[in-house]
């Protein structure tokens, strides 16, 4: 297996245990190359959250980098064929937990940015990093917390590329342009406990909240539009009982979760939501937690420059899709930058052996290094 910089930079990087929240030593093996290459290092921590803030230039536009050094944990290390943090390459694949989610796109970026400065020392505007231990935790003290420190000192981020792993059959098949909203939902429907012999004594929560759950579920919320799917309603969990046989429980609680499209809001969900559960005329409680906003970038200098990056590269035409989960894009996007996700194939993220392609390390590195250039040389 011939070596490239890229790799190089991987295996530093992937050898680094950063289970989230941990960095360990991954934002400062990054910080020491950029500074070398003339970026301003900041480090911000919040709480147990280790962020990077670099920048290199004080001009407009800004281009940044934004990424995530956390992992998420191993899972059963008997299972993996190699040691997780010891990464190993066999057959032409690199094996290690975040080869794939996302320390393989963050040493592209790091050397496509090198490579850019190189030949660019000039170049228009700003490159930047915003990069966090926190996104595969909490996402409390990580990405929103260093924007709300830029925007408290009017910093702002023009274009975002975030290096989630977006392709999906070949690399750079896939551009993330934006995301769904997440909005969760804890419900709890009240009855009255007692006998199972006794019905007439007790209110059965279960029976009482089942028309309204089936009805929640086989709602049309909305026919998403041209970036969008429709939104969707899942419940993940439904909690009730004491264990016993022979006890009505006296609550019953449901979790569920909406990813929504562009075409409604969150207030809106929330209010189709208690407008059914009322005409049902249940007695309950509701706890909402907004995960994220939907944010979408349209076709653009952003994206039109990473079609462009793609296609020279590797011959291939992106398609731009906003499925999947939520990123750190959703805390970027409301400060009006244009922000997209693109990196290497997803197949492997969060899986016991996590891998990713070597032969995709270089040209990824050169598709950033040509987005820098359509955008900022």
């Amino acid at each position: 297996m011939t070596s490239s910089a890229t790799l190089d930079l991987s295996l530093e990087l992937l050898r680094q245990p950063s289970v989230t929240p941990i960095d360990h030593n991954c934002q400062n093996i990054m910080a020491n190359r950029l500074a070398q290459v003339g970026f301003n290092i900041e480090h911000m921590r919040f709480e147990d959250v280790d962020n990077l803030w670099a920048r290199r230039g004080t001009q407009d536009p800004v281009f940044c980098f934004a990424g995530h050094t956390d992992v998420v944990p191993t899972g059963d290390l008997q299972a993996w064929q190699s040691a997780p943090f010891q990464p190993e390459i066999r057959d032409g694949t690199l094996y290690g937990r975040g080869a794939a989610d996302m320390k393989t796109a963050l040493a592209a970026m790091v050397i496509a940015t090198e490579r850019f400065v190189k030949k660019h020392p000039d170049h228009k505007g700003s490159i930047a990093y915003l990069i966090t231990s926190d996104e595969e935790g909490p996402s409390i003290n990580g990405t929103v917390k260093v924007i709300e420190t830029l925007e408290a000192r009017q910093e702002k981020i023009t274009w975002c590329l975030v290096g989630e792993p977006s392709s999906t059959q070949q690399l750079g098949d896939i551009i993330k342009n934006g995301r769904r909203g997440s909005l969760n939902g804890v419900l709890t429907v009240k009855g009255k406990q007692g006998h199972v012999a006794y019905p007439h004594l007790a209110r059965n929560p279960i029976h009482l909240a089942a028309a309204a759950i089936y009805e929640l579920s086989e709602t049309v919320w909305d026919k998403g539009n041209e970036y969008f799917p429709a939104t969707t309603f899942q419940i993940s969990n439904i909690h009730a009982g004491t264990g016993a046989t022979n006890v009505v429980p006296g609550t019953v609680e449901v979790t569920f979760n909406f990813r929504y499209s562009t075409e409604l809001s969150a207030d809106q969900l929330k209010q189709r939501v208690t407008e059914l559960l009322d005409r049902h005329g249940l007695e309950y409680d509701i706890v909402w937690t907004l995960s994220g906003l939907p944010f979408l970038t349209p076709v653009g200098e952003l994206v039109n420059a990473a079609k462009n990056a793609i296609h020279q590269v590797t011959g291939v035409t992106a398609e731009l899709s906003t499925s999947g989960g939520t990123s750190d894009g959703r805390f970027i996007a409301p400060t009006g930058a244009q922000v997209l996700e693109l990196g290497v194939l997803n197949a492997s993220i969060h899986q016991i052996n996590e891998h990713v392609n070597v032969a995709d390390l270089e040209p990824l590195a050169e598709i950033y290094e040509e987005i820098l250039v359509q955008l900022l040389a």
